[in-house]
C-alpha cells in the first residue's frame, strides 16, 4: 500500500471512530446514537425509570437485527454497537441509557462505564467469562448492583428450579470455548453456582394472574424447558390497546419491532416457553 493511501485510511478511520476509554474503537454512528438519545431525553420525567425505559426503547425500531456483536474472542473486548441489536443487547443497551439519563453526569463516557458495569459480573470485564451469560445470573447481579428489582419476586411468583449448563454442556457451539476449552472448567463452576441461586419466574399458566404487576419498560426474559437454558428470549414490556406486548430485537424480523401479538400470544406460539422472569430498572439510591 502506497504511503498517501495509508495516509488517507488513517484519515477515514479517525473520522468514523471515537476512542474513548475503551480498547475498542467506537463507531461515531454509536457515539452518535448515544448522545442524540441522552440529549432528546434529557428534560424527560424521571420520575419512571421504566416509562424512560419504555420510551427509548422505541427510538430503535428498524434497527437491525444482528447476533453475535459482542463475540471478540477470550480477551472480550468492550462492545458498543447500538446500530445492530440482538434481544439481550437490545435490552442492556436501553437499561444503560436510562442510568445515564439519570445520572448526574449524563455523557457518552458515563454510559461506556454503565454499560460495562451491567453486562460484566460485578461489572468487572476480565475474559470472556466475566460476562453474564445467563440472563438469570445477569437479573442477580444486577439486582445486586442496584439498576433492577426482581418483579417476580416481588410480587410472589414461584422460584424456577431449572438448572442451567448449555454452555458448559456443547462448548463446541461456542467460537471461544471451543478454540479455549480450557475455559469451560471455570464456566462449568458459574454455571453450578447460577443453579443453586433462587430465581423467580411467572409461569406460563400463571401470567393471567400476575400480568396486572407488570408495567410499561419492565425487562422480560423468556423462561424455557431447553435443558440447561433458563431463558431464550429477553424483550421489553409494552401495554398497548390489545393487551400486555412488547418491543424486541427480532430474529425473524430482523430488526427491533413493537411486536403484533400479546406477550400471552407469543408465549404460547413457542412449544420450548415456560413462562417469563421479569425485572423493572430502579433509581439507584446515592
Amino acid at each position: 500500500m502506497k504511503l498517501i493511501q495509508i495516509f488517507g485510511l488513517i484519515i477515514f478511520l479517525s473520522m468514523h471512530y471515537y476512542t474513548s476509554g475503551q480498547d475498542t474503537p467506537v463507531h461515531q454512528t454509536d457515539k452518535a446514537i448515544i448522545e442524540k438519545i441522552i440529549h432528546d431525553f434529557k428534560d424527560s420525567d424521571k420520575s419512571d425509570p421504566g416509562k424512560l425505559l419504555k420510551d427509548i426503547g422505541l427510538t430503535f425500531l428498524e434497527t437491525p437485527y444482528v447476533a453475535h456483536t459482542l463475540e471478540t474472542g477470550p480477551e472480550e473486548k468492550m462492545v458498543i454497537n447500538l446500530r445492530e441489536l440482538d434481544c439481550t443487547t437490545f435490552a442492556e443497551n436501553c437499561l444503560a441509557l436510562v442510568h445515564t439519563i439519570l445520572s448526574d453526569h449524563p455523557t457518552f463516557d458515563t454510559f461506556s462505564a454503565l454499560l460495562q458495569r451491567i453486562r460484566y459480573r460485578d461489572g468487572i470485564r476480565s475474559g470472556y467469562i466475566s460476562r453474564l451469560h445467563y440472563f438469570s445470573e445477569w437479573i442477580d447481579n444486577n439486582v445486586h448492583k442496584g439498576y433492577v428489582m426482581d418483579v417476580a419476586k416481588s410480587i410472589g411468583a414461584p422460584l424456577l428450579t431449572t438448572s442451567v449448563g448449555f454452555m458448559g454442556d456443547h462448548p463446541a457451539s461456542y467460537p471461544v470455548l471451543k478454540a479455549h476449552p480450557e475455559l469451560v472448567p471455570e464456566l462449568k463452576r458459574i454455571e453450578l453456582e447460577v443453579s443453586a441461586t433462587n430465581r423467580w419466574y411467572i409461569p406460563l399458566d400463571g401470567l393471567d394472574k400476575f400480568e396486572a404487576s407488570i408495567k410499561d419498560g419492565d425487562i422480560i426474559g423468556i423462561t424455557t424447558s431447553i435443558k440447561g437454558l433458563d431463558v431464550t428470549h429477553v424483550v421489553i414490556a409494552s401495554w398497548e390497546s390489545h393487551g400486555l406486548s412488547f418491543i424486541h430485537a427480532s430474529s425473524t424480523a430482523e430488526k427491533v419491532i413493537n411486536d403484533p401479538l400479546t406477550l400471552k400470544e407469543y408465549l404460547k406460539k413457542g412449544k420450548s416457553n415456560t413462562g417469563i422472569m421479569v425485572v423493572r430498572a430502579v433509581k439507584l439510591h446515592r
